[in-house]
């Protein structure tokens, strides 16, 4: 009966030592294949990855540094989760690095790295044996890009995961680092290649219904993220008329704006989230993820944000996966930013006791089956044939 099984441990301690100590210690005697790493950006990451390598020599470790990490207990800031799986599957671990200079050449040589070490051919990738997280330097903006790459192999390859983070409030000052086994860099992708037979699924949760009201993005700018009219109007402008209320109402975190009311693309019967995040000075709307000139995307409106997430864990994710037992997840730190400022931090924290042993970061944008989105939750389950 093939199954993949998950231990987590998560710590307060900072010195990376008895951060590490304290981590196997919670492990308890399982020997894991793989250990899983979000820790926050404030840590020594590389000097928390080789105590946990001494500690666990010969496990494999992926991980990434958060702003904000994720377990059963819910929703947690300045730790380290870990999460240790062993069971049925074997992974392949690849580095990309200058994702900032080539984006989509990091991505093919993370994804060729992993699919070597398995010996896994470009078209074993489609079958239902194979599936892959992929964690990036979220700073670096080149989801899009990276994923071209990743995606190169195998189309079909299922792949989700998120950004490596900080929870540093100036974009400025803000930096990201990755996991791959010994290496902890910034600027850079990792890809966890699995192969199991157990059942497993990526999935996706977002707390937005459709409205069945549209808009179409008229003019765009050369970087395909900024928005300068929309519905042949000045973009700002449209959107606040659309929604009935004043630009200056507009922002992200504002409780009748962006987050409340953002856009989706329909495709087929999903709706991936194509979130406005600013209104810049000139009026001009800056998206979080790269959109068409003359596409057409359906406004949605935010539904009960911790209901919607105690839903996800207790009927979608057990009606896609048979008993399951190890969750890794990718939540979008808009998520958590705008459930704190409009109150609704810690039941949304509560809703994560319905998940199945899991562990998580609040990551910088998100990755569902090749395509980049925002304001979601994304996952891979695993559970038992």
């Amino acid at each position: 009966m093939p199954s993949v099984e998950m231990i987590t441990g998560r710590t307060e301690l900072y010195e990376p030592e008895a951060a590490a100590d304290d981590l196997c210690r919670q492990f308890g005697s399982v020997t894991p294949k793989l250990v899983v790493l979000f820790a926050s950006r404030d840590r020594d990451q590389a000097a928390l990855n080789k105590a946990l390598r001494t500690r666990l020599p010969g496990v494999r470790i992926v991980g990434a540094s958060a702003a904000g990490e994720v377990d059963r207990d819910g929703l947690h800031s300045k730790t380290a989760v870990a999460a240790a799986m062993s069971g049925d599957f074997e992974v392949g671990i690849g580095l990309g690095r200058a994702l900032s200079r080539d984006a989509a050449a990091a991505g093919e040589a993370a994804i060729r790295t992993a699919a070597r070490e398995l010996g896994a051919r470009a078209d074993d990738l489609a079958s239902k044996k194979y599936v892959a997280i992929v964690i990036d330097d979220g700073f670096q903006q080149r989801k899009e890009e990276l994923l071209l790459g990743v995606m190169s192999m195998n189309q079909a390859l299922i792949a989700v995961g998120g950004g490596a983070s900080d929870s540093e409030p100036d974009p400025s000052k803000a930096s990201a680092m990755v996991h791959a086994d010994g290496e902890v860099v910034s600027d850079a992708v990792v890809v966890a290649l699995f192969r199991t037979e157990a059942p497993w699924a990526a999935l996706r949760s977002h707390w937005y219904v459709p409205t069945g009201q549209t808009l179409r993005v008229t003019k765009l700018d050369a970087t395909a993220k900024r928005a300068i009219e929309i519905d042949d109007q000045p973009a700002a402008k449209r959107y606040a008329e659309l929604l009935g209320i004043r630009v200056d109402e507009l922002d992200f975190i504002k409780p009748k704006g962006f987050a409340t009311r953002p856009t989706a693309l329909r495709a087929g019967r999903e709706y991936f989230i194509r979130a406005p995040v600013a209104v810049l000075e000139d009026g001009s709307i800056q998206f979080a993820n790269m959109i068409e000139e003359g596409s057409e995307l359906e406004l949605v409106k935010i539904t009960d944000c911790a209901e919607s997430t105690r839903r996800f864990f207790e009927v979608e994710l057990p009606a896609r996966v048979t008993s399951p037992r190890a969750m890794l997840i990718f939540h979008c730190f808009g998520r958590a930013q705008f459930a704190h400022a409009i109150g609704q931090s810690e039941a949304l924290s509560k809703a994560f006791a319905s998940a199945p042993t899991c562990a998580g970061l609040n990551s910088y944008f998100e990755i569902y089956c090749g395509f980049h989105i925002n304001t979601t939750l994304t996952a891979l389950a695993f559970g038992a044939s």
